[in-house]
């Protein structure tokens, strides 16, 4: 009787679990239905050309479970050789929403080397606010990733 009434609990008691189940956010950015990192850009392109590059489905490796592409093998290869080197900061989250506590998207166009590391913002305009306070804005992200993701 008495494991009955803890199992009908339980069962009544899951729906209002399964939301914080649900919570956490992948540790980088992608789509809706994606697993399609950087909005699909070459992430060396940022270091390399100095711009962002469309990268290319024929030049693409799956990367802790996520898909990066790259506009060239030469840029693949180097890609392979160091990942880190190239992983934007806060898994492609907009940096300023990561300083601020909370994750938002970001836009492939709207990014800064600082460093040598890759930051990516939610639009032009986010970039702008960014840029006017850096050093700071980049403590902050780092005190607050990774644990943005479950808020």
């Amino acid at each position: 009787m008495i494991r009955t009434l803890i199992a009908a609990f339980l069962l009544a008691a899951l729906p209002l679990a399964a939301p914080t189940a649900f919570a956490e956010k992948p540790p980088v950015y992608t789509g809706v239905l994606s697993n399609l990192a950087v909005g699909g850009y070459d992430p060396v392109a940022y270091f390399r050309q100095g711009a962002p590059v469309r990268g290319n489905p024929q030049h693409r490796i799956v990367h802790q479970g996520f898909e990066y592409r790259f506009a060239s093998a030469e840029n693949l290869a180097a890609f392979r050789q160091n990942p880190n080197a190239y992983l934007p900061q806060y898994g492609g989250y907009c940096a300023w929403a990561v300083a601020h506590g909370y994750t938002a998207s970001a836009d492939p166009n709207a990014w800064r080397i600082v460093d040598g590391k890759l930051y990516l913002n939610y639009n032009a305009e986010i970039q702008g606010r960014w840029a006017q306070d850096i050093p700071n804005l980049i403590r902050q992200g780092d005190a607050n990733w990774p644990s943005v993701l479950q808020r």
